[in-house]
């Protein structure tokens, strides 16, 4: 038994709401609403501890990671002969906050009950469930009506003289059949600036994939020309992706900061240049997917997210 791994999770805004019901006696209600309660005022004081609980679930919960909060908040309803607690926990980071919310919500039920059991004979801890929870990656995957098309090119003198055997290429036609992408080229050429050039114009204006991944020839070496060959063809450039790409890896390995690989559009293609190595081919897609997929809508004309 070990903690999940989350190193590959890239930050992202988490925010999850749970909640508590108690069952109360008609006179503990409104010994709570006049402030009468002889342990103290009940919902400040569950309040604090459903607070310092949330900030303790690491601490509480064995695999549990240690989630740097952002928010925690906790009200209470009152109703007849019923207590009702909602948390929310929020972070920004690599895996969820359901269990901080539902910690809060926890410790602040079992407050309450400690505050009350002295005067409440009929004093229940009914429910404590998880009602929502955000972020993470199936936030961000989205559904087309067909699937995209996409080509994968792969450009390596060694690998293309049959002296060194592809495997980032196959990780990355893996990765795109995982994500509903219909692969249809794959290309393995070799580190020839007209040559890499003339199949990224066959693959846009001709065969008009969506996407085109190149793997290789983004590195210092004077044969590294992909990035090159894809400045020449590309109509425009999209910046932040490969940004988000080095971002990401050199959190990873200082290496990736070496990498030139650029991306761009042509047409109505999207062009993405991803290093050689099996390493940083695989750190680059665990950066990008699902999150360039909005790309498409707004290749496609479909325009921004709504909030």
């Amino acid at each position: 038994m070990v903690m999940k791994d989350v190193s590959s999770k890239i930050d992202s805004l988490r925010h999850a709401f749970a909640i508590a019901s108690l069952r109360v006696g008609n006179k503990t209600i409104e010994l709570i609403k006049r402030n009468k309660v002889p342990k103290g005022n009940v919902f400040e004081i569950a309040r604090s501890a459903a607070i310092l609980a949330a900030k303790k679930t690491s601490d509480l919960i064995p695999f549990c990671h240690q989630v740097p909060l952002d928010l925690v908040d906790v009200d209470f309803e009152l109703s007849e002969q019923k207590i009702l607690i909602k948390t929310q926990a929020k972070a920004i980071w690599r895996t969820g906050v359901e269990m901080e919310a539902l910690t809060a919500a926890s410790i602040a039920a079992l407050t309450i009950y400690d505050m009350l059991k002295p005067i409440d004979e009929v004093l229940e801890i009914t429910s404590i469930k998880l009602i929502e929870k955000r972020g993470g990656k199936t936030e961000w995957i989205q559904e087309f009506e067909k699937p995209l098309r996409s080509g994968v090119i792969v450009a390596s003198d060694s690998v293309a003289k049959g002296k060194r055997e592809d495997k980032s290429g196959k990780a990355i036609i893996k990765e795109l059949e995982n994500q509903k992408f219909e692969v249809i080229e794959y290309l393995v050429l070799p580190d020839d600036f007209e040559v890499i050039k003339e199949e990224l114009i066959r693959l846009t204006d001709n065969v008009g994939l969506d996407l085109i991944i190149t793997s290789g020839g983004t590195g210092l070496s004077t044969r590294d020309l992909t990035v090159e060959a894809t400045k020449s063809v590309i109509q425009r450039e999209t910046p932040g992706i490969s940004e988000a790409s080095r971002i990401y890896g050199a959190q990873r390995t200082p290496y990736a900061m070496l990498s030139r690989g650029i991306s761009g559009i042509r047409g109505k293609s999207l062009i993405i240049n991803l290093p050689g190595g099996l390493r940083g081919v695989r750190e680059s897609i665990d950066a990008l997917f699902p999150w360039v997929f909005h790309a498409f809508n707004m290749i496609g004309g479909g325009g921004h997210a709504e909030e």
